[in-house]
């Protein structure tokens, strides 16, 4: 069984794949029902999983062509809850090369009936 900050790393990742592949059912099963969180393209909160799906919706509608990668992931656990931080590229387009927004971001997880789920997500474009 892998640890904890292993487990989270390994959702991480298959989040990212998940996003690229507009598996969006795959995506929205590792935030809990009442997830909150942040946006880098929008302002107000995002509450709850359906909230979540508006957003992914939209960044798939607004540039099919989106690819989503993280980088440098770390993962500190703190008994039942933990929080992964990480960078984040963009790549919109076809052209090469590709126009990429960078930025940083992080998720809190907590243990819920024995899964990791995310509880809270904070995105923000680097400056």
């Amino acid at each position: 069984m892998p640890s904890a900050a292993q487990a989270i790393l390994n959702i991480e990742k298959s989040m990212v794949r998940d996003f690229n592949a507009g598996q969006r059912d795959e995506l929205l099963a590792h935030f809990h029902p009442r997830v909150v969180g942040f946006s880098s393209t929008r302002q107000e909160r995002i509450s709850g999983r359906a909230a979540m799906r508006k957003t992914f919706d939209y960044y798939h509608q607004a540039s099919p062509q989106l690819r989503f990668h993280i980088a440098q992931p770390q993962v500190h656990v703190f008994g039942e809850v933990a929080v992964a931080t990480f960078y984040w590229t963009v790549e919109l387009g076809t052209g090469r090369p590709r126009h990429a927004i960078h930025g940083r971001g992080s998720h809190v997880f907590a243990q819920h009936g024995g899964q990791w789920l995310i509880v809270h997500e904070h995105f923000s474009r680097a400056h």
